[in-house]
């Protein structure tokens, strides 16, 4: 189960629509970094895809989703065969007994939908390729310098590189971020990565729209037990309107807590945990 798909989301959403040339990934690093920065930074993200290819734990865990337009918890349960989550709050109340029933509703359907959950899948897997990808273009999409130590934490300092030519929509925007990136130097893995855009991301030359400068995301990962780490938080504020106004940016804040091993080995299995509680 791939740890950072969640990173594609955040510039996915982002990039939608934007008119972009294609270009070759150059392999050159960057002009300016640090040298003992860039190191740090390549070695974060080696860990990272090591961790990737190694860890395969699941978990059960409780997730609060706040968009403008909702604000709802679920119970999620991952397993081999993908994650089942049950809505368990809507808009900081319990479901009433009817929104109960058609979320048992929901989930059943979904069990008997095979082509879904190959769809869900099959989603899963490209976001997670996607995300890889990004992850090995931090080193040469920014310029890199040493920031503050703090016990095991390191903060690393990212600026746009001008020498990055981005091969996708996605990379298009992940280039103009300037933030910060902070590792644990205990295993060099990633505890923070948040950045603000650096500038306007036009739509079709600025015609169509665009992704307002400012906008911001910060994603926060711990170890949520047996040595293992996850993306605990992600918040992402940006702003942008396409044409006819319609928004096209993302405001949304994902926090997920009281996190536990699981033991489902099937969608099933964890259907009845989530129907029974155990």
């Amino acid at each position: 189960m791939h740890r950072w798909s969640r990173l594609l989301g955040l510039f996915s959403a982002a990039a939608v629509a934007i008119f972009v040339f294609s270009a070759d990934l150059s392999a050159r690093q960057p002009q300016g970094s640090q040298p003992s920065a860039l190191d740090e930074v390549q070695m974060a993200v080696n860990a990272e895809l090591d961790a990737n290819k190694t860890d395969k734990s699941i978990w059960i865990y409780r997730e609060s989703n706040i968009t403008p337009e909702k604000n709802v918890v679920y119970t999620s349960i991952e397993t081999p065969q993908g994650t089942l989550r049950r809505l368990i709050e809507l808009n900081g109340h319990a479901l009433s007994p009817q929104a109960a029933a058609a979320e048992t509703h929901r989930i059943q359907n979904y069990l008997n939908d095979p082509s879904a959950q190959a769809k869900a899948r099959h989603a899963a897997e490209h976001d997670g390729a996607q995300a890889e990808e990004l992850l090995k273009m931090l080193p040469t999409a920014f310029i890199w310098t040493r920031g503050e130590e703090s016990g095991d934490l390191l903060t690393l300092n990212f600026r746009p590189n001008p020498d990055f030519d981005p091969p996708d929509m996605q990379s298009r925007v992940l280039g103009i971020m300037a933030g910060q990136l902070i590792v644990s130097k205990d295993g060099h893995r990633i505890h923070t990565l948040r950045g603000k855009l650096t500038q306007d991301v036009l739509i079709g030359f600025g015609i169509l729209g665009r992704l307002d400068r400012g906008g911001t995301f910060d994603v926060e990962r711990r170890v949520v037990g047996d040595g293992r780490w996850q993306i605990t938080e992600t918040h992402v504020h940006i702003g942008g309107h396409a044409l006819i106004f319609h928004t096209i940016g993302q405001q949304e804040d994902d926090v997920k807590t009281e996190w536990k091993p699981s033991t489902a080995q099937t969608l099933q299995e964890a259907e009845q945990q989530l129907t029974t509680g155990q």
